[in-house]
């Protein structure tokens, strides 16, 4: 029997890594005799960058950049993979929320200029192509930090630069393409389909998220339309009707506009780099799982894209997760034949969190005894 395991991160508890490694140990003690094959997954969220060091053999690079707010530091990096010269840049180790405490979450001010830093030196180590994972962020610039960090220029009506921070927005008056940038594909791993504005777009459903009240929602919704005019009038690019481009508080429209990005499918990308296709022919089941396994799973997440490929290979497929909402009628519709909660009816969430690694075993051990032990 050979048994792929391609876990998603647990958010706050546990990564994708150390996800697939509990399952694995866990199978192999039940069923002694399986082939596992570990192949940790990710959406283009958090731990993306991780995730695919370890499912196609890359290795990281770490950088010392700007943080989420102008006068932070952080040890971020990106993922690099020498077989065909390509870079995974995760703007969450850069500019992500998780940086921040509480009371330094404040949109207005937060930028993404760290994660242009890691783009540049992605650049300047021969990248090829460039992968740009967006979840996580911390900021709602559209991109415009990340963009400074590689030579934009954001002038106002008085012909000065531009502060960092979505504040920044609707202070423009020109933008000032750099003389010398010497640009590779870039691709956006969005599973979103927020545009850029509006009552979908990235201030009113991702702002409040970072810290933003309803005043600087409205704030930098008027600054993301003023940006977005802009780039039509002066770049000729139409950043706002693009799906996905509200993706990071914009940052996927802003890479539109700044590098030529393409926005791809972030679960559909993992997989096709970690060679998952060519693994699911011989496999008898792959099991896969993120924190909780919710309606949304079944829509553009590692779930949804699991099923989705295990479908064309006839390979079986079942779930772990942290808790269970989806009725199995509904997940079976999927193609995913069973699913196993670690958080029981009467199991507070504070003692699910903390106990994360023994339920995660005790669960893959039951999936075990109960459908793969047979």
């Amino acid at each position: 029997m050979k048994i792929i395991i391609a876990m998603d991160s647990f958010k706050g508890t546990l990564s994708a890594n150390q996800a697939c490694e509990i399952v694995a140990e866990s199978i192999a003690e039940c069923v002694p005799s399986a082939e596992v094959v570990i192949k940790p997954m990710a959406d283009g969220g958090e731990g993306t960058a991780q995730a695919m060091i370890k499912a196609a053999a890359g290795q990281w690079i770490p950088q010392r950049v700007m943080g989420p707010l102008p006068d932070m530091q952080v040890e971020a990096g990106f993922a690099w993979f020498n077989s065909d010269k390509t870079a995974l840049v995760e703007m969450a180790s850069a500019s992500g929320l998780e940086l921040l405490s509480k009371d330094q979450m404040n949109p207005l001010r937060t930028t993404t200029y760290g994660t242009g830093q890691l783009i540049k030196a992605a650049l300047e180590y021969g990248a090829h192509k460039i992968l740009l994972a967006v979840g996580g962020s911390a900021t709602v610039d559209c991109g415009l930090g990340a963009a400074m960090a590689l030579g934009w220029e954001f002038l106002d009506s008085q012909g000065n630069m531009v502060p960092l921070g979505g504040e920044a927005l609707e202070k423009v008056a020109k933008i000032i393409e750099p003389e010398k940038l010497e640009l590779v594909p870039v691709e956006v791993l969005c599973d979103v389909d927020n545009p850029l504005c509006g009552e979908h777009g990235a201030a009113r459903i991702y702002g409040p998220q970072k810290g933003a009240t309803p005043k600087m929602v409205e704030q930098l919704e008027k600054g993301l339309w003023h940006l977005s005019v802009l780039a039509q009038e002066q770049l000729a690019r139409d950043i706002n009707n693009v799906p996905g481009a509200g993706a990071a508080g914009g940052l996927a429209a802003g890479a539109l506009a700044f590098v030529n990005a393409a926005l791809v499918s972030g679960i559909e990308t993992v997989m096709a780099r970690s060679n998952l296709r060519a693994e699911l022919p011989s496999a008898d089941w792959i099991i896969t799982g993120e924190g909780c396994f919710d309606n949304q799973s079944l829509y553009g997440k590692v779930v949804s894209g699991i099923a989705n490929l295990a479908a064309k290979s006839h390979t079986r497929i079942a779930v772990i997760a942290g808790e269970v909402l989806v009725l199995k009628q509904e997940y079976q519709k999927l193609g995913i034949a069973t699913a196993v909660g670690c958080r029981t009816k009467d199991m507070s969430l504070d003692y699910a969190l903390a106990n994360s690694c023994k339920l995660l075993r005790s669960a893959a051990q039951h999936l075990a005894r109960e459908y793969l032990a047979m």
